[in-house]
């Protein structure tokens, strides 16, 4: 049986710190995998912020994630705090944005996670190509910390 493999790029600019919520824990008791697509959503959200975008404006057009892998590398639990690095990868079609998901107390990486990302004219209803000024600022980016924690 094959496996998924996520090669991270070189660089992960931005970082944040989520902690892991009891609403995040499945009947296992621990990381359910739904909640871990819900931990990238939000620090996609953060990301993009700090690019000054948001999931609907990006140089006013909109953003659509349209395929998503994720590659398990160990259990996460309640109050586990994670720490999820991303960056993002585009070209003059799409986008991939990446994620390496970390336990903050110990090292342990949690997951990893590539979601490709589309361009949307909601408007119109129609795919773009990524703005120049999108490709410009994730080719310029700097190392960049978010300390907010996820609300809820």
């Amino acid at each position: 049986m094959s496996r998924e493999k996520i090669d991270l790029p070189e660089r992960l600019p931005f970082r944040t710190e989520i902690p892991i919520r009891i609403t995040d824990i499945n009947y296992g008791g621990h990381l359910g995998n739904d909640a871990v697509l819900s931990l990238v959503h939000e620090a996609r959200v953060r990301y993009l912020q700090t690019l000054g975008f948001t999931e609907m404006d990006v140089e006013g057009v909109g953003t659509i994630m349209v395929d998503a892998v994720v590659v398990y590398r160990s259990e996460a639990y309640y109050g586990d705090v994670a720490v999820i690095e991303v960056g993002a990868v585009a070209d003059t079609l799409d986008c991939e944005i990446y994620y390496r998901i970390t336990n903050a107390a110990t090292g342990r990486e949690i997951a990893r996670v590539k979601t490709g990302i589309v361009f949307f004219d909601y408007a119109k209803r129609k795919v773009l190509r990524p703005p120049a000024v999108f490709l410009d600022r994730i080719r310029s980016e700097s190392h960049q910390t978010d300390s907010a924690q996820a609300l809820g």
